[in-house]
């Protein structure tokens, strides 16, 4: 097994440092060291029970619900976490996007798909440098990304924003200038799904994900990613609950298909390919624990304590508090976690927090920065970025009947339809894009008229052309770990709002959020994908439609076709 080296990357610990981590680790009792192992999360944002985990079982990091919260409200509630732990908290958020991932009211800048389409390093360096100033405001020190993964397989939903390109070397590109800008605070890095994700279109949320790749085929894709980011000094990497099944039988000859498991409950890839040859001495964390690709792999009390015996040294998520703690304390007394293995995780998960200067930062007062800061979230600084962002990536797909430009003055009625998906879920399409795409197209001059979907019934269709010059359709389609894939899902069978209108009016379709809609929608000419919902994004789609700004979003991969010659005509 790899010792961890705290001297060395990406820790680079002082003599000093190393004596606190080494010292906290030799005045803990057992239960505080099995505590620390445990990232907890805190959703509804409750303090009592907030109070009632640190309390009882010592957790060594945490997330928290991040959606319709506003950077006050997390401020206080992570000041409150980090005055109730004897030690100090890893804190984490998910800021793929910018800083809307620590808050609701912080700033999005661009997803991965649309740094990818803008082709600029910059983008990329001020989703990390936005992200990690407005986490650094709230008191978050930890950041769950960027995501490393590859989009090779188009059909794939999970990382289909998420991943900065269908090649090595791009997402090398940009998540390498996402670190280089999130280094601008004082946040802990983090790459995630080891190892990898976006070959198949399989949702590890709902069953066991699996990377299908060879040998050779990982080592000049995924691994190429992971050696680079590895030597650039990433902190921490986040496990998968994805198999590597070429892998596996190369690192375990006589490996057998019903023993292949997830890199999260694997020691091959964990500690024998990920430590031992790719040489990463940061800290290992599990996704989260309640996804399927895990839970159902055994059971939960030979998980709990099996992640952290591969190799993993965070385990993400409670299920149940009190089982799961006694899950992992009964796996150490019974030897499925040594003692050598317990003190590695330890010592890399108190050097990360000493990497970061959480020890210092107690000792002096300030785990949470000053309240005046909040001021960072949401500052016009960074809204001029995210205006930016968006001018660089929105991209035109295609236009090949020549449609473009639409204006008040030529197609001064409009027929719009909006479309949206998972509704009642975690990560739904949000009604308000709805009242955002009026407001804005009235801003303008045009007139609306929105179309109910919920109705096959087209009536005369000569009235379509009489009755409006123009017709877009917006696609707020998103979801969440009730489906393995996502796609239009039309209001009812034979919808109106299906595009039968393209050789009525010039008929534009826009997606606010998953690039691969033209499987869907072939038949339409004019095609934007605008990768987000927010008001500045919708303001300057509906510019670029008018003919008023260029599209420049021009770098997008070939995933957009679906691999379907019907989706470029």
């Amino acid at each position: 097994m790899e010792l961890v080296d705290l001297k060395a990357k990406p820790y680079y610990l002082s003599d000093e440092d190393i004596k606190w981590v080494e010292d906290t680790i030799a005045e803990m009792t057992t239960e505080e060291k099995i505590g620390q192992l445990f990232i907890g999360h805190f959703h509804d944002m409750n303090l009592e029970y907030a109070s009632e985990i640190i309390e009882k079982y010592h957790v060594g990091g945490a997330r928290y619900k991040d959606a319709n919260t506003t950077k006050k409200e997390v401020y206080n509630f992570l000041k409150h976490l980090q005055t109730e732990s004897k030690l100090p908290l890893l804190i984490a958020a998910n800021c793929d996007n910018g800083g809307d991932g620590c808050c609701g009211d912080g700033t999005y800048v661009a997803t991965a798909a649309a740094v990818e389409a803008s082709g600029s390093e910059k983008v990329a360096y001020n989703v990390g440098y936005v992200s990690g100033r407005e986490e650094e405001a709230v008191g978050v020190n930890w950041n769950f990304d960027p995501c490393s993964d590859i989009l090779f397989n188009w059909r794939n939903t999970i990382v289909n924003t998420r991943a900065y390109g269908k090649d090595a070397d791009t997402v090398i590109k940009y998540t390498t200038q996402y670190i280089k800008g999130l280094r601008q605070s004082n946040i802990a890095s983090c790459i995630k799904h080891f190892p990898g994700d976006g070959t198949e279109e399989r949702d590890q949320h709902l069953l066991l994900g699996v990377n299908e790749l060879s040998v050779e085929e990982w080592d000049s894709s995924f691994g190429k990613v992971y050696k680079a980011l590895i030597e650039d000094g990433v902190m921490s990497i986040m496990a998968g609950h994805i198999a590597l099944p070429e892998y596996q039988k190369k690192l375990v000859p006589g490996l057998k298909d019903e023993d292949v498991l997830p890199a999260t409950l694997s020691p091959e890839l964990i500690t024998g390919l990920l430590r031992e040859q790719l040489g990463f001495n940061g800290l290992v964390l599990t996704d989260a624990s309640h996804m399927i690709g895990m839970a159902a792999a055994m059971k939960r009390r030979d998980y709990v304590p099996a992640a952290i015996a591969a190799g993993c040294d965070m385990f993400l998520f409670f299920n149940d508090a009190e089982e799961d703690f006694g899950f992992m304390m009964d796996g150490y007394k019974n030897g499925v976690i040594t003692e050598e293995r317990l003190h590695d995780a330890l010592r890399r998960i108190l050097g990360l927090k000493a990497t970061v200067n959480l020890h210092k930062l107690k000792k002096e007062g300030k785990l949470t920065p000053p309240e005046e800061g909040l001021d960072v979230v949401g500052c016009s600084e960074h809204l001029a970025i995210a205006q930016d962002a968006a001018d660089l990536g929105i991209s035109l797909i295609k236009d090949t009947w020549n449609q473009l430009p639409i204006r008040p003055s030529t197609h001064k009625r409009l027929k719009v339809h909006i479309l949206y998906g998972e509704q009642g879920g975690i990560y739904e399409a949000g009604k308000s894009s709805t009242q955002i795409i009026v407001e804005e197209l009235e801003r303008v001059g045009f007139e609306i008229t929105l179309h109910d979907g919920n109705t096959r019934e087209k009536g005369k269709t000569d009235e379509y052309s009489k009755n409006w010059d123009a017709a877009i359709i917006f696609s707020d389609i998103r979801g969440y770990a009730a489906e393995n894939n996502y796609r239009i899902r039309w209001a009812c069978p034979m919808s109106t709002d299906i595009p039968w209108y393209v050789y009525e009016v010039p008929t534009v379709f826009v997606s606010l959020n998953f690039t691969t809609h033209l499987t869907d929608v072939p038949m339409v000419k004019t095609y934007i994908n605008a990768y987000k919902n927010t008001r500045e994004v919708i303001r300057q789609t509906i510019r670029k439609i008018m003919g008023e700004s260029d599209f420049k979003g021009t770098h997008f991969n070939e995933n957009v076709f679906c691999n379907k010659w019907e989706t470029r005509r």
